[in-house]
């Protein structure tokens, strides 16, 4: 079996490369992940990229299981959570007697997302491709229109657990931070940090909101409790800057 994991960016449908249009059209199958009805518009979104570019390529839609939150240790939590939703692969897939099988990720495969590791779980081991994308590190520095580092400088992703754990990470002035659902940046000394936060990157619904960390935190605090109360959920990035 050939598998295609095709990034599909923020989810702005005119973030799509040509390769990943190709992808679709070409897919004996797509595997579309339902996660509830409070993100009932991510299934939509992806529904309707898949209306305009690949009309003619079959559709298998699937529940995607939900982590086990009594499991206390988070490592295996995760690690049951990508053995559930490989199972349900599995099973879809054989359902339809596919060979040819792709689904449609957000952002860009490669880059804090775990379906190259819920993919190696199949088997027999399928070929796998993959179609980069659009990030949302990207999407977010050009809703800014900043530059990801300074002249010459490194810079760090990282989570929001990271962050709270251990705090602006050592040895560089520039951290992007993903996955952060308990604002984070709270966690930190604000005294010289800039922080540039976006949420739904690229989206027709964006928000931005930058400046000194202790006068901006407020602000994206209730404005992120804000849209996630109109949306039923929310996708948000942000980068912070050290003097």
């Amino acid at each position: 079996m050939r598998l295609t994991l095709i990034g599909i960016g923020t989810g702005n449908p005119d973030h799509l490369t040509r390769q990943a249009m190709a992808a679709m059209q070409s897919a004996g199958l797509i595997l579309l992940p339902r996660k509830g009805e409070s993100k009932a518009d991510l299934a939509d979104l992806r529904r309707a990229i898949l209306a305009d570019v690949a009309p003619q390529t079959p559709i298998a839609e699937f529940d995607l299981p939900t982590r086990d939150e009594t499991i206390a240790d988070y490592a295996a939590r995760v690690t049951a959570w990508h053995d559930a939703i490989a199972a349900v692969w599995a099973k879809t897939i054989a359902q339809h007697h596919a060979t040819s099988v792709a689904l449609l990720v957000w952002g860009d495969p490669a880059l804090y997302d775990s379906t190259l590791r819920i993919a190696a779980r199949l088997s027999p081991a399928p070929e796998i491709s993959v179609i980069p994308a659009v990030t949302s590190i990207t999407a977010m520095t050009a809703a800014h229109a900043i530059a990801l580092n300074d002249i010459g400088a490194p810079f760090v992703v990282t989570t929001g657990r990271q962050l709270r754990d251990h705090g602006f990470p050592a040895g560089v002035t520039t951290a992007v931070v993903m996955l952060d659902g308990e604002n984070s940046f709270t966690t930190l000394p604000a005294e010289g940090i800039t922080i540039y936060w976006t949420a739904y990157a690229g989206m027709e619904n964006e928000i931005s909101l930058s400046g000194p960390l202790r006068e901006t935190a407020p602000q994206i605090i209730a404005a992120r409790a804000k849209a996630r109360a109109a949306h039923g959920w929310i996708m948000d990035i942000y980068l912070l800057r050290r003097a």
